[in-house]
């Protein structure tokens, strides 16, 4: 850490000599223009200077953060429009292949078709905190890209340098605790997405207690912000709802008597990033590091929202119902229908079959799983092991899932089967459990048929 300091200094040193030297060579404020701030990054990419560089990858920072919303438009369009590859030297590149093709002219070829941009991107980085300002720079543009399909181009030169600069490799994994710095506890408040934390003592009862464990990925460059985090709770068994295990006033487990590691929340903290996976890594570095302190453990699973289902229920075109079981359907509108006992056994009757239809046989226009947990923890050669009824009965688990939850189990021995099963053949591997409650809706089908 103290080196790191050392060497931001170091730059900052450098780039605040070399901003002095601009702003005496007639460099005006950071309010410049678009067509001002093009030429300033036309000056970073043909320039050789360590110090002039640095400064001007600063300069080009500051005064893209004091454009407005349509400044920031028009810079991405003419980062999109000018600073593709060299057209001439790619042509020369090419003609040169086609010629006599050779290992040398094949670098060249790919070299030459490299955009612009990416050099730029790499410029801009070199500056105090660039790498920072270059993910809130991408946040920025996923939020601008909507309607906007030239910016796609932009992105992907963003993508391929952040996956390079945020690999697995330079990653930090770090426990979260009551000990952590209170600006890293505050960013694990705003930040959860799944399971929203109402305070600080809210905050306190999901890390300090002897059964709960929160884990985050860190970078080198982003030394205070954590990427993404995990909360887990170690219970004795499967759980199948949420509330247990974040009330208030719920019974500790002894850590000797954990069975289960349950991994009840993920949540990503960088807009920027978006796109660019850690979540595998994170979880498959947690079950590690939890087997090495608690050997005990047997099982590790998720407690898993199911947020595509409602609106696959009101809107897709292949959910598979009765007029009868359609209106049947409408009760979910009510916020108090699962308080009737006997609405919600007949609620439970066709929603049930339908989330095992939902997993393992709908699907996107694209042949996509239409979840994109489920995509997430199948993707990872997790197994869907359990559709929990009523395991979320918050507002919002209400609203996006009709209170059903799901555990996908991550069994060390079949991650790797499963993930190739489901990358190659988009096989779901999915319990005799969750099977069982196809069949059920198979019947229903018949019987539909036969009425």
């Amino acid at each position: 850490m103290s080196s790191n300091a050392f060497f931001s200094d170091l730059l900052a040193s450098i780039s605040e000599r070399g901003r002095t030297l601009l702003r005496r060579a007639g460099s005006s404020d950071a309010k410049q223009d678009v067509s001002e701030l093009a030429q300033l990054c036309e000056a970073l990419l043909s320039g050789r200077g360590e110090a002039s560089g640095t400064a001007m990858a600063r300069e080009v920072l500051d005064r893209y953060r004091n454009l407005d919303e349509a400044g920031r438009l028009s810079f991405f369009e003419t980062l999109a429009r000018d600073y593709g590859p060299d057209r001439e030297r790619l042509a020369q590149a090419i003609e040169a292949w086609r010629s006599q093709p050779s290992d040398e002219d094949a670098s060249d070829l790919h070299f030459a078709s490299e955009p612009r941009r990416q050099e730029l991107i790499r410029r801009l980085n070199r500056a105090p905190g660039g790498t920072s300002e270059l993910v809130a720079l991408r946040a920025d543009l996923l939020r601008l890209m909507n309607g906007h399909k030239d910016l796609a181009a932009v992105d992907r030169d963003a993508v391929h340098l952040l996956s390079s600069w945020f690999n697995r490799g330079f990653l930090v994994l770090r426990r979260i605790d009551w000990q952590t710095p209170a600006n890293i506890l505050e960013q694990i408040i705003r930040y959860e997405a799944v399971h929203e934390i109402r305070d600080w003592d809210d905050l306190r009862r999901r890390i300090d207690p002897v059964d709960r464990r929160c884990y985050a990925f860190f970078h080198p460059a982003l030394v205070d912000e954590p990427l993404i985090f995990v909360e887990v709770a170690l219970t004795e068994a499967i759980p199948a709802a949420i509330a247990p295990l974040l009330a208030k006033d719920r019974p500790l487990v002894p850590v000797e008597r954990a069975r289960t590691a349950v991994f009840y929340s993920i949540s990503n903290t960088q807009r920027g990033l978006g796109g660019i996976s850690f979540g595998s890594f994170l979880i498959k570095q947690v079950v590690e590091e939890l087997r090495r302190e608690l050997p005990k453990l047997e099982n590790f699973v998720t407690l898993s929202p199911v947020p595509g289902f409602v609106t696959w229920l009101k809107q897709g075109n292949d959910v598979p119902v009765t007029d009868e079981e359609r209106a049947l359907l409408e009760s979910l509108d009510k916020p108090d229908w699962f308080e009737d006992a006997e609405l919600a056994s007949k609620l439970r009757a066709v929603l049930e079959p339908l989330a095992a239809y939902y997993f393992l046989k709908a699907r996107t226009p694209k042949g996509r799983l239409i979840d994109s947990v489920a995509r997430f923890h199948l993707g990872n050669g997790a197994r869907l092991e359990r559709i929990d009824w009523l395991g979320d009965l918050s507002p919002k688990g209400l609203r996006e899932s009709a209170g059903i939850m799901v555990n996908y189990l991550y069994r060390l021995e079949d991650i790797e089967k499963n993930h190739e099963a489901y990358a190659n053949q988009g096989e779901v591997a999915a319990s005799s459990a969750v099977k069982k409650l196809l069949k059920t809706e198979g019947r229903r089908l018949l019987d539909m048929r036969l009425s």
